[in-house]
């Protein structure tokens, strides 16, 4: 690893762009490629709308998916290689392993900043106190153009009218909720902290608008 993203000038973070998406060609399958460049296009135009760094925020979405395809097995050897501690819940659920291992893949092949690993980290999960960045690469991973079906439509309108929090909180209440209760699979508490604290925020918001 050379110099970190943040000490980067801009020629050197499109150089690094490149670089990685030839990277991603190499190790990801072509549709996760593909879903990659088009959560990186949805994570531009919302760093326009929400006025982030569009270099970081376009690094952070294209290389999310970065550790996606790697086995169960390639999982926890890579833990226990780059002494990565598991929780019980990555022992039975693969969904949050990949944030988590490409969170540090990110860290130590690119340079990635620590707001940008936790966006990675948290992608699939979300959690309590989200950045702006966490919030970003969470909902363009799940409405970038290629995501099909009713729900990523749904998602799209409530992002585009309602704003970042309303559209996580209805993704965590209508999609990952009812999602994981169908499939008998564990829940994980990152996504309860996360609902929780944008309910909490939303009820102070509310307080404070009666007082006024």
């Amino acid at each position: 690893m050379g110099k970190k993203v943040e000490e980067m000038s801009e020629k050197e973070r499109e150089a690094l762009l490149k670089q990685i998406l030839q990277d991603l060609k190499q190790i990801l399958s072509e549709n996760r490629y593909l879903h990659s460049v088009s959560t990186m296009k949805k994570a531009k135009e919302l760093a326009k709308i929400y006025q982030q760094n569009e270099q970081i925020v376009m690094l952070t979405a294209v290389a999310h998916d970065i550790a996606k395809e790697m086995t169960k097995e390639e999982f926890f050897a890579y833990a226990e290689k780059n002494k990565i501690p598991l929780e019980e819940f990555d022992t039975q659920e693969k969904v949050a392993l990949h944030g988590k291992i490409g969170a540090d893949i990110v860290a130590k092949k690119y340079g990635f900043s620590k707001e940008m690993q936790d966006a990675i980290y948290y992608h699939t999960t979300a959690r309590a106190n989200m950045t702006m960045l966490d919030k970003i690469i969470f909902l363009a991973d799940k409405t970038e153009e290629r995501r099909e079906g009713e729900d990523a439509e749904k998602l799209r309108t409530i992002l585009q009218e309602e704003g970042l929090d309303e559209a996580i909180l209805w993704d965590i209440d209508y999609y990952t909720i009812p999602r994981m209760i169908a499939k008998e699979r564990l829940l994980h508490v990152n996504s309860i902290q996360a609902r929780n604290a944008i309910l909490a925020k939303k009820k102070k918001i509310e307080e404070a608008k009666e007082k006024n």
